[in-house]
C-alpha cells in the first residue's frame, strides 16, 4: 500500500491536532528531563496552546499528514538570534508517525517554504541528549554549529541545547 503524504500550513482550526501531535511527542520523549509534576503541566499546555498561537499568524506552521491523519508539525520563521536566517522553532512528530517517512517529507518541505521565504540560512536547537532527533538533523543535511545553550522550560533546570544549521542552496 502507498503512503500519501500531505503536507499545509496550519491554521487555528488545526489547533487541537497540532497539540496532540505536540503532547504526544513530548510523552514519548522529553519525561526523563523533567519532574512529573512539572512535565503534566508542560504536556497540557501544549496541548491546549496551539489554536492560539497559530491565531496570532507570526510565524509559519506546516502540518504533515499521513493519509490524512495529522502526524507531524513545524514551527519556523526569522531568527531573533541570527540576522538574515531563519529558525526552526519546534519540529515534532506524532509516535505513532515515527519511521513512517513523514518527519523526512515535513523537513523537505519545510526547507522550501524556508527557501521560498528567501533565507538561504537556518538553525534550531534540540536537547543534547536527545539522539534519535540528532540523528534525524543530521540525515535532514544539518550539522553543529559548535554552540550549546542552557534553556530553562520553565522548572528552572536549565537543559543543554545543540545547535544545528544548515546553509540552503
Amino acid at each position: 500500500m502507498t503512503k500519501v503524504f500531505t503536507v499545509s500550513q496550519a491554521t487555528p482550526a488545526d489547533g487541537d491536532a497540532v497539540g496532540e501531535i505536540h503532547a504526544e511527542s513530548w510523552q514519548a520523549a522529553y519525561a526523563s528531563f523533567f519532574a512529573p509534576e512539572f512535565f503534566a503541566q508542560a504536556v497540557l499546555n501544549r496541548r491546549t496552546k496551539w489554536r492560539d498561537v497559530l491565531a496570532e499568524g507570526k510565524d509559519t506552521a506546516l502540518l504533515a499528514a499521513l493519509d490524512g491523519r495529522p502526524l507531524a508539525f513545524s514551527f519556523f520563521g526569522r531568527s531573533s538570534i541570527r540576522p538574515g536566517s531563519a529558525e526552526i522553532f519546534g519540529f515534532y512528530g506524532h509516535p505513532e508517525g515515527w519511521g513512517s517517512g513523514i518527519a523526512q517529507a515535513l523537513m523537505t518541505a519545510v526547507l522550501d517554504r524556508i527557501r521560498a521565504d528567501g533565507f538561504t540560512h537556518t538553525h534550531l536547537w534540540t536537547l543534547r541528549d536527545t539522539p534519535q532527533s540528532r540523528r534525524f538533523y543530521t540525515r535532514s543535511g544539518f550539522t553543529e554549529s559548535g554552540t550549546v545553550r542552557d534553556h530553562d522550560y520553565g522548572d528552572g533546570n536549565p537543559l543543554a541545547q545543540v545547535e544545528y544549521e544548515l546553509l540552503l542552496r
